[in-house]
């Protein structure tokens, strides 16, 4: 602990924003380069090292976090740098996507702003980049046994990079024609830059893992075939099934899901595309959902033009301080945040009848109707209660020439054939099933992040990726001194 008064002398001061004018004309990061290292010395000195740091807690990475908070404060970068990515293969990936429950968790927050965490750990990392202390780190021998990993998003490239670093030989399967899973064509540009991504991508290569792009196993090549041909198979392909909105007018053209339209404006900044298919420029857009994906939609939307934005979320409007009684300290609360996105769309007003930004809360979509061509022209929506029960007389239209609808997933998709191929047992809400050892019904077969768990955060499938490679490596050699942050069954903090 750098400065024992830090946390009382010094306010907490995030990396600022760029202005919004300036960044909606672009798809670079939303922050102001540069910015942030100038303040993050200040931030970490806030720390209180705190006997019981329930930062730990709340991250199931278990990041070091108040070891590499007093290290920035002193300026010890690579110290710091060697702290984090003790626990974090990806630490510029958390550090940008990551809702930080390790600030929910931060012991100041009981009655002041917590540490600025997800700062300090992405200008360590951006700072290791900088001073060449991430170098790769090649196996000094081979173990002689091999590993498939199917799926390249957090879980799986971190699995594979432990499985590498170990001394196996890994082989990435990505059905996509680029690495990196819903890190490369679901998650915005303004969101991470995709060059932070490549960047770890050529540091694998150099240490050993292949990769094997656009090949979806159970079409491309058989599960089966490459069960007998690797020692081990790790499935990693999150879980993309999306989940569906069964209501009348569904069927209308201009009702697409998210997953359908994020990728394509990806594929823009990827230079493949000069437009999107499915731009939204100069149409009213409704998005249905309130979640991060439905944000990204938002972002991606105002900055291709739209002609009007809303999102509707099913949930009342949050307050701005946590419920103690219903989501006491350290448990991540539910409150109104406003994200870059949102902030955009407050500032140019997407959505003049929004009740906060651009979302209307406590709306639930009753229908689409379309005009003659069969082409999606409005949403009709009612307001609910606290059970979803529609409040008499609250019915509204809003004008919708494009519905995004970002309602989450339910599990990995069926449509390849890899469950039915490795005969696979599944969980009731659509996941594969597995043991205490990442371990499925068939033998060498183990599941990871959002395909065995469902839905989650970023550091819950690194965390994920780094637990299933310790029990591969213990199940290929009997023992291992891979680290295993958490147990399949583990989960979030709850009250």
């Amino acid at each position: 602990m750098a400065d024992p008064k830090g946390f009382m002398t010094t306010p907490r001061q995030d990396w600022p924003r760029r202005p919004v004018e300036e960044r909606v004309r672009d798809w670079d990061e939303v922050y102001v380069p540069g910015a942030l290292l100038p303040i993050i010395t200040e931030q970490a000195d806030r720390c209180m090292d705190c006997g019981v740091p329930f930062c730990h807690e709340a991250c199931p990475l278990g990041n070091l976090i108040p070891e590499w908070n007093d290290l920035v404060s002193r300026e010890g970068w690579r110290q710091a740098a060697d702290r984090l990515h003790a626990t974090n293969n990806f630490p510029e990936f958390t550090g940008r996507l990551c809702p930080a429950p390790c600030e929910a968790g931060c012991v100041l927050a009981i009655n002041q702003p917590a540490v600025t965490i997800k700062n300090v750990e992405v200008a360590v990392a951006d700072r290791a980049w900088e001073l060449g202390f991430t170098p790769p780190r090649p196996p000094d021998r081979l173990s002689g046994r091999t590993v498939a990993v199917i799926g390249s998003g957090p879980t799986g490239l971190a699995a594979a990079q432990q499985l590498t670093r170990a001394g196996h030989t890994v082989a990435v399967y990505e059905k996509d024609d680029r690495l990196g899973g819903l890190m490369r064509y679901g998650i915005p540009e303004f969101k991470m830059e995709k060059r932070h991504l490549e960047r770890r991508i050529e540091q694998m290569r150099a240490e050993g893992t292949k990769f094997r792009t656009s090949t979806a196993v159970g079409r491309d090549v058989g599960a089966a075939e490459l069960r007998t041909r690797y020692d081990a198979v790790v499935i990693a392909t999150g879980a993309t099934a999306w989940r569906e909105l069964d209501v009348p007018g569904r069927e209308l053209a201009g009702v697409q899901q998210a997953m359908e339209y994020l990728p394509w404006a990806n594929r823009v900044c990827e230079g493949e595309r000069t437009v999107s298919p499915m731009s939204a420029a100069g149409k009213h857009v409704v998005i249905v959902g309130g979640g991060d994906t439905g944000a990204d939609c938002l972002g991606t939307a105002v900055r291709e033009g739209a002609a009007s934005v809303t999102q509707l979320d099913i949930y009342a409007q949050p307050g701005h301080e946590r419920d103690e009684d219903a989501e006491p300290w350290p448990t991540y609360p539910k409150i109104y945040r406003l994200s870059a996105a949102h902030e955009e769309a407050r500032d140019l007003v997407t959505a003049p009848a929004a009740d906060a930004d651009a979302r209307l809360f406590a709306a639930s979509t009753l229908r689409f109707t379309g005009d003659e061509h069969g082409h999606v022209r409005s949403l009709h929506l009612v307001e609910v209660d606290a059970a979803r029960r529609p409040v008499a007389g609250t019915e509204r239209t809003l004008p919708a020439d494009l519905v995004l609808l970002a309602l989450g997933f339910s599990g990995p998709d069926r449509g390849d054939g890899l469950v039915e191929q490795l005969g696979l047992e599944m969980e009731p809400r659509g996941t594969v099933a597995r043991d205490a050892g990442f371990g499925t019904n068939v033998p060498g077969v183990f599941a990871a992040g959002d395909a065995a768990r469902g839905q989650s955060l970023i550091v819950w499938a690194i965390a994920e990726g780094r637990a299933v490679a310790a029990a591969v490596d213990r199940y290929l050699t009997g023992s291992s001194q891979l680290p295993a942050p958490i147990g399949p069954y583990d989960r979030p903090m709850t009250a």
